[in-house]
């Protein structure tokens, strides 16, 4: 099915357990648990199937199911790889890491049946989207699911005060390939709010207020836009812990690397019972660290990743995902 991949993505508001509220639209095809995607196939939602490089659709009732798998952007549209442990008479599940979706923000996928024919979701579905081949739009739609959510006890909060009349207030932004419609913001008493979970990363976003964009007046952070205006900005870092064991005696450990341009004095490590750590918030990629222990500058024991600098130093490496 990537032929028919379409790059006008609709995005969509995933509910999850933890949420106060309810969403009308139902979300098909997974759902969130806490570090893990769960994708869910029931059969009840499916009236119509297409056999593989075919588009003409015919009866589900038709077919008798004997394995179901999961396919999409992620396994490059295999028919047989993520094959999916059936629950019930009905409904088919495959776990996955959301970690293990590297760093876009959403994927197109869909479930293959018997390994041969592609279960077709209704134009109708809140997370679809119609999918294309040389320009040209199918009567077949592809599921979607992003790795961006709303989570009451997520890591980025979004507040917009006043507005007390708008009918909807949105906030959109590269987190959801500025999607118009499906991330809608709460009424509050002084406002407007919504809080989602992000993965570690850079962002821009706008508020959408009854149709008109508006940066953040809050956040003095800004990008320019290619439309002579500005984007405001959140940069979500992972909260992480760097240990170096024994060293008891000496006098003062120092957590030095690429993320504070190699300061010093900044990053002073805490002594414990086996030695010393320092917690504080990685942005994500790739960072280069050493440990200055009483001026003596070490890579980390315990870490075997290890790389050169362009200036052929051997550093520690630790990765954010």
């Amino acid at each position: 099915m990537k032929k028919i991949i379409t790059h006008n993505i609709l995005l969509f508001l995933l509910l999850v357990t933890t949420q106060t509220f309810a969403q009308n639209e139902k979300v098909k095809g997974y759902r969130i648990e806490g570090d893990e995607i769960v994708f869910s196939f029931d059969k009840r939602d499916y009236t119509k199937v297409s056999k593989n490089n075919y588009w003409s659709k015919s009866d589900f009732e038709d077919i008798d199911i004997h394995n179901v798998v999961v396919s999409g952007e992620f396994n490059n549209w295999s028919l047989h790889k993520w094959k999916m442990i059936k629950i019930n008479e009905n409904i088919y599940e495959l776990r996955k890491k959301i970690n293990d979706f590297n760093d876009e923000f959403l994927w197109e996928f869909k479930f293959v049946i018997n390994n041969s024919y592609w279960a077709e979701p209704s134009k109708e579905d809140f997370n679809t989207n119609e999918a294309t081949k040389n320009g040209h739009q199918l009567d077949v739609y592809n599921l979607n699911f992003t790795t961006a959510y709303v989570d009451k006890n997520g890591n980025a909060t979004f507040k917009i005060k006043g507005y007390k009349n708008a009918q909807k207030v949105i906030i959109s932004g590269t987190f959801s390939r500025w999607n118009e419609d499906y991330f809608n913001m709460l009424k509050t008493e002084d406002g407007w709010e919504l809080t989602l979970q992000l993965r570690p990363g850079e962002y821009e976003y706008k508020f959408i207020v009854d149709g008109e964009w508006i940066i953040d007046a809050e956040n003095p952070l800004m990008n320019k836009n290619e439309f002579d205006g500005f984007n405001s900005v959140i940069r979500i870092g992972k909260l992480v812990t760097l240990k170096l064991n024994n060293n008891l005696n000496a006098s003062k450990v120092i957590l030095t690397g690429s993320f504070n341009n190699w300061n010093e004095n900044n990053c002073k490590m805490i002594k414990t019972e086996n030695g010393w750590e320092y917690t504080f918030k990685l942005s994500s990629g790739k960072h280069h660290y050493k440990f200055i222990v009483d001026d003596n500058w070490i890579v980390d024991p315990n870490n075997p990743i290890k790389e050169y600098d362009y200036e052929g130093n051997i550093n520690s490496v630790y990765i954010v995902k």
